[in-house]
């Protein structure tokens, strides 16, 4: 009996530990570096907890060693004066002083390192990315400078390379931030900044916005994959390349030029189908390879069969307030014919 208490002791003391433990790892770890940027940032973290450690147990030491000291003798008025004014020099002024130079000078390559600084050898990939409420929209330049390949919810990056990260916003404030790759740079309406990174190995990456931007700024994800040089020329030449006309979804398209073209774009999509009384003020995401996609609504539903015909259906319970309008006057056959014509787009 006695054993299964202190079993369950052991287990109950050991649960807050676990649950802290967890948080060193995972795709969003700012503890499982996997860039330089992120490894500076790690080293700094640590250098910061050590101190603060440091400090914090001097200052409970102090604490005891009042309890415990002999009666002084008595100071006259100037002598605790002096004491006094030691301590606030000492402790409040000169102790904050050389802490915050010491971390200034260890943090600042930190900084350095993540700017879009001129390259011994070549210039870095440039990758623009926009954020919007509640989703990131990715383009990639191509010769003119131009976007060429535009997707959403999806970055693809080179890995072994730096990449320059050309950063704006479509309406309030938001934040890039990738924990595993380092840095946070915000995303100001009206102002473009960079900031550098690199993927020391192909690999997939969690981002997330890391600034509050409305109702649903928790479900603002980002997935990031990280692919060798190769792989990743193949990637956007393929993005590149004209897409494949589908057969067999002509009425799914004639709904989509009907209902859909107002807000959301697709690579060759035939300008007859598109109606000619519609706004063209595109405010949703390109749709030309939604199909290839890990998930939908920036990472509120998995990618799978049937999954972009749900969404459609349910996409105001799913995540609420986005600024895709119910499709109440739509039937649902309708819906489920648009959903499965989008799925085949894949590059």
């Amino acid at each position: 009996m006695r054993h299964r208490v202190n079993c369950w002791r052991r287990l109950i003391l050991g649960a807050p530990l676990l649950g802290i433990l967890a948080g060193c790892a995972g795709e969003m770890s700012i503890l499982d570096p996997s860039g330089p940027a992120a490894r500076h940032q790690f080293w700094v973290w640590w250098a910061m907890l050590g101190v603060s450690v440091v400090v914090s147990l001097a200052l409970i030491a102090l604490w005891l060693y009042t309890f415990r000291r002999r009666e002084q003798p008595t100071r006259t008025p100037r002598e605790e004066q002096r004491i006094m004014l030691r301590w606030v020099l000492g402790g409040g002024i000169a102790l904050p002083v050389v802490s915050i130079v010491a971390l200034l000078v260890f943090a600042a390559p930190t900084g350095r390192g993540m700017l879009p600084l001129p390259l011994a050898e070549g210039e870095a990939e440039l990758i623009e990315v926009v954020g919007h409420q509640w989703w990131w929209e990715i383009r990639y330049p191509g010769e003119n400078g131009e976007p060429d390949v535009i997707t959403a919810n999806r970055l693809v990056m080179p890995a072994g390379e730096p990449v320059d990260f050309r950063l704006t916003s479509a309406d309030v404030i938001h934040a890039f931030w990738i924990p595993r790759l380092g840095g946070k740079r915000d995303m100001v309406p009206g102002r473009r900044s960079t900031i550098r990174l690199e993927a020391d190995v192909p690999g997939v990456f969690g981002a997330q916005c890391a600034e509050f931007c409305g109702a649903q700024h928790t479900a603002m994800l980002l997935h990031v994959e990280a692919l060798e040089r190769d792989d990743y020329d193949a990637w956007l030449a393929e993005r590149r390349a004209p897409p494949e006309p589908s057969d067999g979804f002509d009425e799914a398209r004639q709904a989509f030029g009907e209902h859909c073209v107002a807000c959301h774009t697709v690579d060759g999509f035939p300008e007859q189908l598109i109606v000619d009384d519609v706004s063209h003020d595109i405010q949703g995401p390109d749709l030309t390879d939604i199909g290839s996609r890990p998930s939908l609504g920036a990472g509120v539903l998995p990618m799978e069969e049937g999954a972009i015909a749900y969404w459609l259906e349910h996409h105001q319970t799913l995540k609420p307030g986005n600024r895709m309008p119910p499709h109440n006057h739509i039937d649902i056959e309708t819906l489920q014919d648009i959903g499965a014509w989008l799925e085949t787009m894949e590059p």
